[in-house]
């Protein structure tokens, strides 16, 4: 496979993790007759973690951590059985997380169904919860995401980050619906928690090797111990390298491969026993060539025939490489480069002080990206060159303390503060087929040349400063009801520019007829602009939750909830009005306001065996969206406000040990989203491209969220041996589907993603020495799916998509020294 040169400073070559497999193999077999020399200790095993009473053998969906843990979670900011949070919230181990391959935070949607992740390159990515968070469509960096993701402790503002490895998880916790009565960051539709491992004064190191088809080659490793009797350090690696699933007949190269290496290094401070300091840095490199699609059909537009795609294909005589998105091939023209680095500083202290414990959250974090992309998805030269690079910095502090009043009263009360500034300077550029895709070919015929080399250069700032103060009161007014209000002030003050110049193409700079008329040709594809956004706003917000235990094994819950999501500025450009001039009361959308209402159950019906549920009803007015504008974004589209959204659902999750040597576990969703009310929505495909530029949408469905999702894994183990190590054998398997969805911005007849199951399957040896070996498999039925579809340009009706994985498979080796 060809690489740019870039790639060398991560995979120098195949013989390196040759080498590593074969030493791994040697380690394996040969450690036990060392490191065991007879029967395990079992003081290894009984010291991470006591018996725990048999209503605590069990977890909400996903299986415990470890096999007889009580499971505890911060999903509150503070330590607590998950089955007595009174908000619905999924736990993910690192063993879980490796089980399903789910090496980042966008692929936790096969165990989370609520959880959807859409992304078409990193900086176009989306975390949805329940249908909410981001709008479909391309980023636009003047809006805030509705799902946080944080990591220990830390926000991370930019989506490209759930692309990232993970490195070194201790777990992850999914929590639905609004957070921002504890969470620094005001987050509507819930968060995504990460939480790494600590140093610990106990030397220990743990290496993970995967090796698998398509090239498939994983190798992570952790490493800790004193440094003195006050300092702790871990040292955390991971690389992930892979073949890509397309071929691209253009330059006959595989595309969406995996390249990516990451490291991470703490250092942990205990002077006293009451003081915590920890010191991270961490970064992450990417280098594929990722995110190319395949040719996935055709739809009829309300274009004149001779501007629709049969004819314009015709005219050039062209053939998609393959009809069949099955095949996997594709025939883009222009250069595909996904290329991240993305990393940063923290600072977490915790000192135990009064009645409770102060935390303080430092950080600083940068994100760099350098893209190439195919935006009009076929093997002709329309747009040949579309790309926005940008560099984002972000800076973070947060303050919490959490006590008690007492027995029966504790709280946590914080103050937060953020910054984050984006640039970014991109270019889109048009070839010599532009004129008969993106203009009216009666008007252009006699000037096919107009469009070929004509392009845009962006130059957009992005200034966004939050600053917060959140509290959150828990009342035991029995032994058996708490009352949980929480209150959290907000204020935000955005700022940014939007620059666009035009060069190239056709010299149109003539005062004469024939000169303006032809460009304003070229205009109606792309615009010189520039205007500047900024505005500030505050915000009240507040939840009220009632918690009842019926029994001790028995906990209900209600909440209802006020969220608030910051107003946006639209920093990819705007229409012009009817003169012509920009059309600047565009530049800002108004904020989303949301009202939540949950009702939940947790159970431990008897011994071995977890069954909760939750159903939800929230409404959002004046929710952000992507609008396409078919006036002048033949290529973009800008953000607006669709008047209101509502989703409702109910959801499932439970866990059921079969005797001693099987576990199942599963979840299900059913999630109804819809625009309530959305009277200036884009038309769908098959109606654009003709007078009708808006359209009423009011009543139609949500694009991104299936109205049915779900999850059902299970493990089968028992006791043996295994190359002279104890420990037990095990076969699992994990499936998810989903049903249909729109991967529209306004529903569509044609624009929907099938219905897909995946399933992943898995089966080893676990050694009780911290040893492990097992084959996997994943998407094991070799399920040709979407998980994207795109619009071309000119409204000419063909659309791309992105397939998901096919099957791969392969072996892990761990070990534990």
């Amino acid at each position: 496979m060809k690489r740019p040169a870039q790639t060398s400073l991560i995979w120098s070559s195949n013989y390196l993790r040759n080498g590593i497999s074969v030493a791994a193999l040697a380690l394996f077999w040969a450690v036990p007759a060392v490191a065991q020399g007879g029967p395990t200790p079992e003081v290894a095993v009984e010291d991470q973690a006591g018996p725990a009473p048999d209503d605590q053998q069990t977890q909400a969906t996903p299986p415990p951590l470890q096999r007889g843990d009580r499971v505890v979670v911060t999903a509150r900011r503070v330590e607590e059985d998950v089955q007595d949070v009174p908000i619905p919230v999924a736990v993910l181990s690192e063993d879980i997380l490796n089980d399903a391959g789910a090496f980042n935070a966008g692929k936790i949607t096969q165990l989370v169904p609520s959880v959807q992740f859409y992304t078409t390159n990193p900086r176009n990515s989306q975390i949805n919860i329940r249908g909410l968070g981001a709008p479909l469509g391309l980023t636009n960096d003047g809006i805030e995401q509705g799902v946080g993701l944080y990591v220990d402790g830390v926000y991370y503002a930019r989506p490209a980050a759930a692309v990232m490895d993970f490195i070194d998880v201790e777990r992850l916790e999914v929590l639905r619906g609004p957070q921002g009565t504890l969470y620094g960051k005001n987050t509507t539709a819930g968060a995504v928690n990460v939480t790494t491992r600590k140093p610990e004064f106990t030397p220990s190191t743990d290496v993970e090797l995967s090796y698998g088809n398509l090239g498939f080659f994983q190798a992570r490793g952790t490493t800790t111990g004193p440094i003195t009797d006050t300092l702790a350090y871990r040292l955390s690696f991971s690389a992930t390298q892979r073949d890509g699933v397309l071929y691209n007949v253009t330059d006959q190269d595989d595309l969406n491969d995996l390249n990516n290496i990451g490291a991470r290094l703490q250092l942990l401070w205990e002077p006293i026993d009451t003081l915590s300091v920890r010191l991270t840095a961490d970064n992450t490199v990417q280098r594929p060539e990722g995110y190319g699609t395949v040719f996935a059909g055709v739809v009829p537009t309300q274009r004149p025939l001779n501007r629709q795609y049969a004819a314009q294909a015709a005219f050039f005589n062209y053939t998609p490489a393959s009809l069949d998105p099955a095949d996997r091939v594709t025939d883009l023209d222009t250069a595909h480069r996904s290329y991240s680095d993305f990393g940063g500083i923290s600072l977490t202290a915790d000192w135990d002080v009064g009645p409770g414990t102060l935390t303080s959250v430092s950080a600083w974090r940068y994100w760099l990206w350098d893209p190439s992309n195919d935006r009009d998805f076929l093997g002709l030269p329309i747009t040949t060159q579309s790309a926005n690079p940008s560099k984002q910095y972000q800076w973070q502090q947060e303050l919490r303390y959490a006590g008690d009043f007492g027995e029966n009263l504790n709280y946590v009360v914080g103050a937060f503060w953020f910054n984050q500034v984006t640039k970014t300077l991109g270019r889109q550029e048009q070839g010599s087929a532009a004129w008969r895709f993106l203009l009216n070919p009666n008007a252009a015929a006699a000037t096919p040349g107009l469009l070929n080399g004509y392009g845009q250069k962006t130059d957009i700032l992005s200034d966004h400063t939050s600053a917060a103060l959140f509290g959150q009161l828990e009342w035991n007014v029995t032994d058996q009801l708490r009352i949980i209000p929480g209150l959290r002030f907000n204020y935000d003050e955005k700022s940014g520019h939007y620059i666009a110049t035009v060069y190239g193409g056709l010299d149109t700079s003539g005062a004469d007829a024939t000169s303006v008329a032809l460009r304003a040709l070229q205009r109606s594809v792309l615009s010189p602009q520039n205007y500047e956004s900024s505005g500030e706003e505050d915000n009240v917000s507040y939840n009220l939750t009632l918690a009842y235990d019926f029994a001790d094994n028995i906990h209900a819950y209600a909440t209802y909830s006020t969220a608030f999501k910051t107003f946006g500025l639209n920093n990819n450009g705007v229409p012009l009005d009817s003169l012509g001039n920009v059309a600047v009361q565009l530049a800002t959308v108004k904020p989303e306001d949301e009202k939540h209402i949950e009702i939940g159950l947790k159970t431990n019906p008897w011994p071995g065996a977890t069954a909760n549920i939750t159903a939800f009803h929230t409404t959002v007015d004046d929710y952000q969206v992507n609008v396409v504008n078919g006036q002048v974004g033949v290529l973009r589209g800008y953000l607006a406000n669709a008047e209101q959204v509502i989703v409702q659902g109910v959801e499932f999750d439970g866990a059921l040990d079969i005797g001693d040597n099987f576990k199942l576990y599963g979840n299900v969703a059913w999630t109804d989203g819809k625009f309530e009310k959305f009277t200036g929505a884009p038309p769908a495909l098959e109606d654009s491209g003709g007078a009708i530029q808006v359209v009423d949408a009011s009543g139609t469905r949500l694009s991104g969220l299936s109205e049915w999702a779900g999850s059902l894994g299970g493990e089968f183990f028992v006791s043996g041996e295994f190359s002279r190590r104890q420990g037990e054998w095990f076969a699992g398997f994990d499936a998810s589907y989903r049903s249909e969805y729109s991967a529209s911005p306004t529903e569509s007849d044609y624009l929907n993603i099938d219905a897909y199951t995946l399933v992943n399957l898995r089966a080893g040896f676990r050694g009780d020495d911290g040893w492990d070996a097992y084959a996997w498999v994943r998407n094991a039925a070799d399920e040709v799916y979407f998980e994207t579809l795109s619009i071309g340009g000119g409204s000419s009706g063909y659309y791309a998509g992105q397939l998901g994985d096919p099957r791969t498979y392969g072996i892990t080796l761990r070990g534990s020294f």
